[in-house]
């Protein structure tokens, strides 16, 4: 059972790192992706993916961050890239509904990392929030350049789901989904989802499921909870969970090109 999406540079994980991952070790997560969303936090998870068996990390910039993108930057995150513990470029990509880095400074720091991937022929660890069209726009030119993609956390409508699946992407679903409130659209096109396309994570420390029982005594989302996750998931396709961390895991290999 593999995490794809763990950001252990997280503040809210300084004192308990080791545990952190004991834990989800324990609880059967063979494997976990560490985000990296500036230049600083991807040193940080590569150095984590080293330290961490079966771990792994990301390189890039978020579209929060984008402000920070500069050439010195861009070369930076080349040369994080090409190590070992490093398999994919992100998380990088547009949200337009915070706007924290202005839409213009987004797309430019988007497509660069884009090219970044195609030129290092790495799959990318995408982000996409409120700005669904421009995104694929975007994207749409470099994906015969690309080994895969993979749009983490998402939220999206059914349609938006299936223009993504339909262009190859691979949709990363998280603990949003077994939150009553605001979960409950996505969880009824889970079913919809190809399984081939279909990727788990928690997004910890955010998104902590709404759902467990007892209740956690802090509301900070670790990966020991993916297998809750994953088992809603599958209840809610109607299919077994073991299959479907099978079929999950696959994809992880599949678009990553791991062993785990």
């Amino acid at each position: 059972m593999f995490d794809i999406g763990v950001n252990l540079t997280s503040p809210q994980f300084s004192r308990d790192r080791d545990e952190v991952v004991a834990r989800a070790q324990a609880a059967g997560v063979t494997g976990m992706l560490f985000t990296g969303t500036n230049l600083h936090e991807s040193e940080q998870a590569r150095q984590l993916a080293h330290r961490y068996t079966r771990c792994w990390s990301t390189a890039g910039v978020h579209p929060h961050d984008s402000s920070s993108w500069t050439a010195a930057v861009a070369d930076s995150i080349f040369q994080l890239a090409r190590q070992p513990e490093v398999i994919a470029i992100g998380e990088c990509g547009l949200d337009f509904n915070r706007n924290f880095s202005t839409p213009r400074e987004q797309e430019a720091a988007f497509s660069a990392q884009l090219a970044l991937a195609a030129e290092l022929s790495m799959p990318v660890f995408l982000h996409c929030r409120d700005a669904h069209e421009r995104f694929l726009t975007l994207l749409t030119p470099w994906l015969d350049k690309l080994p895969g993609a993979v749009l983490h956390c998402f939220t999206g409508t059914r349609e938006e789901m299936r223009a993504c699946v339909n262009h190859g992407l691979y949709i990363g679903i998280t603990g949003w989904v077994c939150d009553e409130r605001r979960g409950l659209e996505l969880r009824a096109l889970l079913p919809d989802i190809p399984a081939e396309r279909l990727l788990i994570e928690t997004d910890a420390p955010y998104l902590l499921p709404r759902d467990l029982s007892p209740k956690p005594a802090s509301r900070r989302n670790e990966p020991v909870y993916l297998p809750h996750i994953l088992a809603s998931i599958a209840g809610w396709r109607g299919e077994e969970a073991q299959r479907l961390e099978e079929i999950a895991d696959t994809n992880v290999r599949t678009l990553f090109g791991i062993r785990f």
